[in-house]
């Protein structure tokens, strides 16, 4: 029954395109493959897929009319995408690190330690939904077959004409099999799929409230490291979203501690927690580079905290090692 509905949707978004053609070089997914993103029975089911607009992100349905769970961390619902999504309620937490004496950086985050200082309190004043999953390649080429990468409505105003530069997108990958994470996207591409989703990229404060919660963890399960709970150490690629049950977050969100990391929308402010906001900071106005969270398959237990900010990849940037999920209010 998963696979018919999986087909379904993706069939009636395909109908909405600007373009029926498929981007060059696009990943070839089978939506035939078992999906990983089916809920239990509590699930809150929207009522149906975006009506038709005629093109991928004009007039999507969006998010109207979802029930909203309240303080319930870890309900779930699945959005007009058929994609699994856990709410994560208003709260607060402390997000950065408040020990730096404790961790030993590797050379190469040397620096980066004290970009998470100082330590503060962070109010998420209004809940919101997040995908349960890292957006998967089967989940991705959907975005593909509907034609985002033709349409502008889609795109930031630099995303779009950084897309008008690159002509064969999306670029192939580490692996193109149904269930593992989608990588090698860069942050204009992942803003662009979010908004197909009628969402956005989380703010670096949501993604790290989600992954952490209230007790603000260190990891996602905890305050000590665990190899067997993320795809991390000693890893030599990506596996399959959720194989990894044991390393949840207090809402049930997963792989957030490895496999890839992920794009958030905060540009990259070094000294930006001296004075961040208390309430929904939404990060620095600009920047070079753009902040990507969670550990990455192949690394060390360094990154795999909830607090590390990678550094690095300005937003037209792509590699094997970065990938993304998708919030909604």
């Amino acid at each position: 029954m998963v696979t018919v509905v999986t087909v379904v949707l993706v069939a009636l978004l395909a109908t909405s395109c600007g373009s029926t053609d498929s981007s060059p070089d696009a990943t070839t997914v089978a939506l035939s493959a078992p999906s990983t993103s089916t809920a239990p029975p509590t699930t809150t089911a929207t009522t149906g897929p975006p009506t038709a607009s005629g093109l991928a992100c004009t007039g999507q349905g969006g998010e109207s009319g979802d029930a909203d769970p309240g303080a319930t961390p870890g309900a779930e619902r699945i959005d007009p995408f058929g994609i699994t999504q856990v709410w994560v309620p208003a709260g607060s937490f402390t997000m950065g690190t408040a020990d730096p004496a404790a961790l030993d950086p590797p050379g190469f985050a040397a620096r980066e330690l004290a970009w998470e200082q100082p330590a503060h309190q962070v109010t998420a004043t209004t809940g919101f939904w997040i995908d349960k999953y890292e957006v998967t390649n089967e989940a991705f080429v959907a975005f593909v077959d509907a034609g985002g990468y033709q349409d502008p409505a889609c795109w930031s105003g630099p995303g779009w004409d950084w897309r008008q530069l690159e002509a064969a997108l999306p670029v192939d990958c580490e692996t193109d099999a149904a269930d593992h994470p989608r990588a090698c996207v860069t942050w204009f591409e992942a803003q662009a799929y979010a908004t197909w989703r009628g969402g956005s990229l989380p703010t670096e404060a949501q993604w790290e409230f989600a992954a952490r919660g209230p007790a603000s963890s260190v990891f996602p399960w905890g305050n000590d490291w665990d190899p067997q709970r993320a795809n991390v150490v000693d890893a030599t690629g990506t596996v399959a979203v959720g194989s990894y049950p044991d390393g949840t977050s207090w809402v049930g969100a997963h792989d957030m501690s490895g496999n890839v990391m992920e794009w958030v929308a905060d540009w990259l402010g070094m000294d930006y927690y001296s004075d961040s906001p208390s309430f929904d900071p939404p990060g620095p106005d600009d920047g070079r580079v753009k902040v990507e969270k969670g550990g990455w398959w192949g690394n060390v237990p360094y990154v795999a905290r909830s607090a590390y900010r990678h550094f690095e990849d300005p937003p037209d940037y792509q590699d094997k090692h970065i990938g993304l999920r998708v919030v909604a209010d």
